[in-house]
């Protein structure tokens, strides 16, 4: 075949829902049989996204809800994408986060308090420019391409 007969791409395959749910249900097992010795991880720049564990307060239960996320570090700032395994509607995190921006995270170091916020304009593009050199997002301008709206890129600023 040559290239003027396959001129389109295809576009990224992901992994069924569930495959992506378990991974989750996994992550956290793992993180809670280790008592927090496994599961969290420091972002390696130029290499691999680190691994945080976020508490948020449920927007319509009240109640503490808690993820871990890959994000690597803009200076103070944590930054994270609101992506949900790549489906469509936003995760239930950044809902919660939208509803009540002040929120706990557990790092290797040790807790933090902050806040989020949704990064716009030319500071949004450069945070998505640097999630480009961390491994393990995949090529998240072909996987964001499969959302119906743009992926949110999430600073969580030190409070």
């Amino acid at each position: 075949m040559n290239a003027t007969t396959n001129d389109t791409t295809k576009p990224p395959r992901l992994p069924p829902r569930w495959f992506i749910r378990s991974a989750w249900v996994g992550h956290r097992a793992l993180y809670r049989v280790s008592r927090g010795r496994l599961g969290l991880a420091r972002p390696t720049p130029g290499g691999r996204f680190g691994m945080l564990r976020l508490h948020t307060i449920g927007r319509r239960s009240g109640q503490e809800r808690i993820v871990i996320l890959g994000y690597y570090e803009d200076g103070a700032n944590l930054v994270t994408l609101a992506m949900n395994g790549w489906g469509d509607p936003p995760p239930a995190w950044w809902l919660n986060l939208s509803a009540n921006p002040d929120a706990r995270v557990d790092l290797v170091d040790g807790p933090r308090a902050v806040r989020a916020r949704a990064a716009e304009g030319e500071e949004r593009a450069r945070l998505w420019a640097a999630i480009r050199e961390y491994e393990g997002y995949g090529d998240i301008d072909a996987l964001s391409a499969t959302r119906s709206t743009e992926t949110t890129v999430v600073v969580l600023e030190p409070r």
